[in-house]
């Protein structure tokens, strides 16, 4: 099989899965202690887990607080739900920020979804005519999981700053990939397992300046009163080696992509490219041929491992919310797909799958 699925998950890096291996602890080892306990066993679990948020946390801004999750999921409702004032975001948003709006709503805060450009950039013009003092929070992505698209992170934050409003930056496709440290937003979340580390594990950085929002979860307050329940040091161990892994490997890791990149440009050639073909993540290739029956093409290609959208949204039958954002037909949407590659992605496996989907596509009349 050919696995070219990189934004709905990553393989694990096999310096995460070593690190989580000492912590999972049978009962002849002194490594399966409640970091929360105050015993010696209790300390040494939470020294491991230390150590990990000091690696997570060394690529995101400096200062802050980092505090651990379940995933980006949650850290993002963390800060929806948790922070005062009216809501703004974008209409290609994932749906951890979407579907809080009824949830939002029903606290009497307005959610406001605003339009993007035609090539899937946040619409800045609009932002700046929606906000108000009223407005709390401001959610963005740093890249688009569906389409790779960069949003104008410095823009957003200069127009939040006018009146006061937070910025919740949602970096799950961005951490590890692309630098986050000249960032200056208030919140963002970021999730182990897009970085080759464990599922299950995410989190939510809080900067500096920012108020800490309200807990969801009750019930002890073990991270920094903001989230309750006992801390899994094999995924928090976990989660520091592939952020370690990330930040040593990064300028070899950005050389592999772009390289797969112009590779797999050359290859699709014949393909419409969806979104900006300047402003993004190069280890996203989100592409259409019009007319294509995707499902066909799927089946007809079943080794290897690739989306017709989202990772979250695929087998719904709906046409991608993101597709349809930027102005793409439910026609186009759907006969649209998206190729994800990364570290340990090879080039010769890149070039077999291209050729195996173009062969299926001519096997279609296209």
């Amino acid at each position: 099989m050919i696995y070219l699925d990189y934004q709905a998950t990553t393989p694990l890096a096999p310096e995460a899965r070593e690190a989580m291996l000492r912590w999972l602890g049978g009962p002849e080892s002194d490594t399966f202690g409640n970091p929360h306990s105050p015993h010696r066993m209790g300390r040494m679990a939470a020294a491991a887990v230390e150590t990990a948020r000091e690696r997570v946390a060394a690529l995101l801004p400096e200062g802050g607080k980092l505090v651990f999750t379940s995933g980006a999921t949650e850290a993002l409702n963390m800060v929806l739900l948790g922070t005062p004032g009216d809501v703004i975001t974008f209409a290609t948003e994932h749906a951890a920020v979407l579907d809080c709006q009824r949830a939002i709503e029903a606290q009497g805060r307005r959610f406001t979804v605003l339009p993007v450009t035609p090539d899937g950039r946040a619409d800045c013009e609009a932002l700046q005519a929606a906000i108000t003092p009223e407005t709390g929070l401001v959610a963005v992505m740093a890249i688009n999981n569906e389409i790779g698209v960069r949003h104008p992170l410095a823009q957003v934050v200069a127009i939040a700053r006018q009146t006061g409003a937070r910025v919740l930056v949602d970096a799950v496709q961005a951490y590890g990939r692309v630098p986050l440290t000249p960032l200056r937003p208030d919140y963002i979340a970021i999730s182990a397992h897009k970085i080759h580390g464990p599922k299950g594990i995410g989190a939510l950085w809080i900067g500096p300046d920012a108020a800490p929002p309200l807990p969801l979860v009750w019930g002890g307050g073990q991270e920094a009163s903001l989230r309750s329940g006992t801390l899994s040091p094999a995924l928090c161990a976990g989660f520091g080696a592939a952020s370690q892994v990330a930040e040593e490997g990064f300028a070899e890791q950005m050389f592999h992509v772009e390289h797969l990149w112009n590779s797999a440009r050359e290859a699709f050639s014949a393909w419409e490219l969806n979104g900006s073909a300047v402003d993004r993540w190069h280890g996203n290739l989100n592409i259409r041929r019009d007319g294509l029956d995707v499902g066909r093409l799927m089946s007809d290609c079943r080794n290897i491992m690739f989306s017709a959208g989202s990772a979250c949204a695929s087998g719904s039958g709906r046409p991608s919310h993101v597709l349809r954002a930027i102005g793409l037909s439910e026609r186009q949407a759907k006969s649209s797909i998206r190729l994800g590659f990364g570290r340990y992605t090879s080039l010769a496996d890149l070039e077999s799958a291209a050729a195996t989907i173009n062969a299926a596509v001519r096997e279609q009349g296209l």
